[in-house]
């Protein structure tokens, strides 16, 4: 980051400190933490049943919107797209969506469920599934550009993750933590030969 620029500046950076990346993890976990914790002391029991079905919902949608966010968004739509395509060029640098970005994005997605859905509890749960899903993404996410590890799981979406990278490859291969998207809206680059 160059010296001179503003704090807001900073807000909107793409490229970010090992701080500001660590702090984008801290505050996806507390959030997690505190919609979880706030589930459990303000619900019914016989509620639970209800509200666990509404995370499940959440984190479900994620896996949808974590592909329609990359396919569309990422590599459709400018800005995004330009900034996207750093990460491409420059894959262990953390350049990433802005704090302030994803800080509103996950805001406005609680406020909005929470008004389509007309009951605080459920708009809560959902939130929650969806951060979760976030959560599970921004880690798998990290974990194929900086992990080592025998755990076939990572290992195939580590695989699936750099051919999306490779510029040699047919576009495609958007889904992070899951390649099921990609093989619904046939995005996996080579048919569907690989298996995810």
């Amino acid at each position: 980051m160059k010296l001179g620029q503003g704090p807001l500046r900073r807000l909107f950076s793409l490229e970010h400190s090992r701080a500001a990346y660590l702090a984008d993890f801290a505050l996806l976990y507390g959030s997690v933490a505190v919609l979880a914790a706030f589930l459990v002391a303000s619900d019914r029991p016989e509620r639970r049943g209800e509200v666990a079905a509404f995370a499940i919902i959440g984190l479900g949608s994620w896996t949808l919107i974590e592909y329609v966010l990359h396919r569309f968004v990422l590599h459709g739509l400018q800005p995004f797209r330009r900034w996207h395509s750093l990460h491409h060029r420059r894959q262990t640098d953390l350049i990433y969506a802005p704090t302030i970005l994803s800080v509103s994005a996950v805001t406005g997605l609680a406020f909005l469920s929470r008004w389509m859905l007309g009951d605080l509890s459920r708009a809560c749960a959902l939130t929650l599934g969806l951060l979760i899903g976030y959560l599970a993404y921004s880690i798998t996410h990290h974990a194929v550009h900086y992990w080592r590890s025998d755990n076939a799981w990572l290992r195939r979406r580590k695989r699936w993750h750099s051919l999306h990278h490779r510029p040699s490859q047919p576009a495609g291969r958007y889904g992070v933590t899951t390649a099921f998207w990609d093989h619904v809206f046939r995005s996996t680059g080579e048919g569907r030969r690989h298996r995810s």
